[in-house]
């Protein structure tokens, strides 16, 4: 039976119930059709992107019977039949194994670190499959399908994520700290990440993070981050005792055998992946006639590596780049082979393991890790490839991994300009795959600001900041950890811009933030404190800034220790504030202290031992001990020079403050070769408004009107006072020190002319 409404208010309602049905019944369709879409995507990508049984299921750990599937090197063949169709050879128990179980039983993060051909992966993988038989295993093969596989993850309530190499799956859109928050929390559950790390690229990863202050640390700092949460085992390259008296026991394997043959000289992993056979064949294919152009493509592909580029290479990649190795060791004297006897060379397998360069497709390769291992702790983790072989590299990337690996290295290498490019690349692709507003998005924005701050480009740095940061407010709120690294940011593009007011309510309205969510001994808390040091420096406040410097030693003592990196940045920045205060006596007891630190746990050549004997040096000459200052800052300027190249900004720092040195000797000759030099330079890498630039140009200023030379020196103040006016205001600090400067030149013109 219907009824008949004839009161027109309740049509009225009727009708607008329905509206608001229909509306809400469009937008529940909506999401659940974007939540399906969502896990039918995770789906796809975790088949696509990750290790699958045939059935294309996820496998449980007991159901990987062959390691080599997780990255382990495959063994040498022998001669014999009874290898040559062989698994892996019978696994020799580490040292570590009982504790390496035990940790994993408990769940977390671990991370196992070696040299390449250590045995890392082989030793993660039996502990796995003997803890953890029936968890469920997520091997994602690159980090774009990291996303999809940490979402699988926080969906199981017992899986292992096997992340061989760690290194690609860090980064933008790759493992970070809440995501190991997320999948390492939660009661009834148990979930394990297992990682290996090669020394080489932990030291990469690490080595510019811990420059207070510097844009490359802050690029650095969510991957310090990262590995600073995992359970760390060490794998030597070379077995110990017990582990050779294990390998004795399973000498029935010929290969077994072989390798404890070698021993003394070899690892027993490195042996089994003939890693020094495929290294000698390297190193020989350069002599005359040999293999030359052969080994000009694996030289090649090694630098595109260390330049960043972690996909598979290209092979016309290869073929343009060869060229500059081959022209390098002789050219057509080498009587390089044809190209096709070349690549059939490099890619022909050593006792059916791995060849110099494995094909991964018709059109691509990759290089045997080893290898690059060999030449990065050759030439020392800091040491530079070509710029023409990163730019090419970047030019062939088509991968956003590629480009964002490329914009990091060049950026921790202060390659300012390279770097733009690179993420500007990256950032491109983000926003066309990912849109404008997508978290990945921003974060390659913030990454893009920091390299425009280190080129001294200010005033896009905070547009960039600015826009990064509204977008998050909108979307992630004010107090979302994201939100608050963006504001950190500002603050320290307003700090270069010589804000200083602006830059102290920003760090205090963040700091307020994470102490009221964290907690004053967080890391985020203190990197707030940290910065505001800084700010109050800027603004003079000095007995302020000691006050900060001193709260925030005294906490990361307490945490982490004297000589935790964190700790040794701090005692570092208190001892710039005492020297700002004129305690010097103070200042240079701080700074041989963690020099002394620095030393014995890094060594002379590492960078942050050379800042502390650049730091040194500097409070030498402030207290008048010359001649100790500027041997320190040779020292410091030879090391850098045989690590890095001329125009690094690094090598031009420490040439501008041995210059200093030498106009506080008297010797201005000198000096003002030394600052002309690093002008020159500068202007090339940097140009000519970067702060850097500027700053050089007022030195060689100061050193001109002490020469006598009044009227250069007077035309090199006002350029420097016009153009810091115009970039920075005429309150900046930097632009009162320039007034202040032309004022002194102007008066000792007007004296030597009353003089005449």
């Amino acid at each position: 039976m219907a009824f008949k409404v004839t009161n027109p208010w309740l049509i009225g309602a009727a009708a607008a119930v329905a509206a608001v049905a229909v509306a809400f019944s469009g937008v529940w369709q909506d999401r659940h059709k974007r939540i399906a879409t969502r896990h039918d995507e995770t789906a796809f990508k975790l088949q696509d992107g990750c290790l699958v049984l045939p059935s294309g299921r996820l496998p449980r750990v007991s159901q990987i019977d062959e390691p080599i599937k997780l990255g382990v090197h495959p063994a040498i063949v022998l001669g014999d039949s009874a290898t040559r169709n062989a698994q892996e050879p019978t696994y020799i128990p580490r040292d570590v194994d009982a504790e390496l179980c035990q940790r994993l039983a408990l769940g977390g993060f671990v991370v196992l670190i070696g040299d390449s051909t250590a045995g890392k992966s082989r030793t993660a993988f039996e502990a796995m499959r003997a803890t953890l038989p029936d968890h469920l295993l997520i091997a994602p093969h690159d980090r774009t399908a990291m996303p999809a596989a940490v979402e699988r993850m926080l969906r199981t309530r017992r899986a292992v994520l096997w992340l061989s190499d760690l290194e690609h799956y860090l980064g933008n859109g790759g493992l970070t700290r809440e995501n190991v928050a997320r999948i390492c929390g939660g009661n009834g559950r148990h979930r394990v990440i297992l990682a290996t790390l090669r020394c080489a690229e932990q030291v990469r990863l690490t080595c510019a993070s811990t420059d207070g202050g510097d844009a490359a640390r802050l690029v650095g700092r969510e991957i310090q981050e990262v590995l600073e949460q995992a359970y760390e085992f060490r794998l030597a390259r070379m077995f110990s005792v017990t582990e050779l008296e294990s390998g004795l026991a399973r000498r029935s394997d010929p290969r077994i055998s072989s390798a404890l043959e070698h021993a003394e000289e070899f690892g027993v992993a490195e042996y089994l992946a003939s890693g020094p056979e495929l290294k000698r064949d390297y190193d020989n294919a350069w002599d005359v006639g040999v293999n030359p152009r052969g080994a000009a493509l694996v030289a090649a592909a090694i630098d595109c590596r260390r330049a960043g580029f972690t996909s598979p290479l290209p092979r016309k990649l290869l073929e343009e780049l060869h060229g500059i190795y081959l022209d390098t060791r002789g050219g057509h004297r080498l009587q390089p082979e044809p190209d096709a006897d070349a690549w059939e060379w490099v890619t022909r397998p050593r006792r059916a393991t791995t060849a110099l360069l494995s094909p991964m497709t018709d059109s691509t390769v990759t290089v045997f890790d080893y290898l690059v291992d060999v030449v990065q702790q050759g030439e020392g983790p800091f040491a530079q490839v070509p710029e023409v072989v990163a730019q090419t590299a970047l030019d062939h990337a088509q991968l956003m991994v590629d480009a964002e690996g490329i914009a990091s290295t060049a950026h921790r290498q202060g390659r300012y300009a390279l770097a733009e490019s690179a993420w500007r690349k990256a950032l491109t692709w983000r926003t066309a795959t990912l849109g404008e507003e997508h978290p990945d998005t921003l974060t390659s924005r913030d990454n893009l600001a920091l390299v425009l701050w280190g080129l001294g480009r200010l005033e896009e740095a905070e547009a960039e900041n600015r826009t990064v940061l509204k977008a998050r407010r909108r979307l992630l709120g004010d107090q979302h950890p994201d939100t608050l690294i963006s504001r950190d940011n500002l603050t320290l593009v307003l700090w270069g811009l010589g804000r200083l007011e602006e830059a102290e309510a920003e760090n205090r309205a963040v700091l307020e933030i994470r102490r009221r969510l964290l907690g004053d001994q967080h890391p985020d808390t203190l990197i707030s404190r940290n910065n505001l040091t800084l700010v109050l420096r800027g603004l003079g406040r000095l007995e302020e800034a000691e006050a900060e410097n001193r709260a925030v030693l005294e906490i990361r003592r307490r945490l982490l220790g004297d000589q935790h990196p964190d700790t040794l940045i701090s005692r570092n920045n208190l001892a710039r504030v005492l020297a700002d205060l004129g305690r010097l006596d103070e200042a240079e007891a701080e700074n041989r202290a963690v020099l002394e630190i620095r030393r014995r746990l890094l060594g002379d050549q590492h960078p942050d031992t050379l800042i502390s004997r650049s730091n040194l040096a500097r409070v030498l000459a402030d207290v008048g001990r010359l001649d100790e200052a500027e041997a320190e800052h040779r020292a410091v300027l030879e090391a850098l020079r045989r690590e890095l190249d001329e125009e690094n900004p690094r090598t031009l720092i420490s040439r501008n403050n041995l210059a200093c040195v030498l106009a506080d000797l008297g010797r201005l000759d000198e000096a003002e070769a030394e600052h002309r030099a690093v002008l020159e330079a500068r202007r090339r890498v940097l140009g000519d408004q970067h702060p850097d630039t500027l700053h050089s140009r007022n030195n060689l200023a100061r050193v001109l009107a002490d020469l006598g030379r009044l009227d250069e020196a007077e035309a090199e103040h006002r350029a420097v006072l016009e153009a810091r006016r115009r970039i920075l205001g005429d309150q900046h600090p930097d632009t009162l020190i320039s007034r202040n400067s032309l004022a002194r030149v102007l008066t000792d013109l007007r004296r030597s002319k009353a003089s005449e």
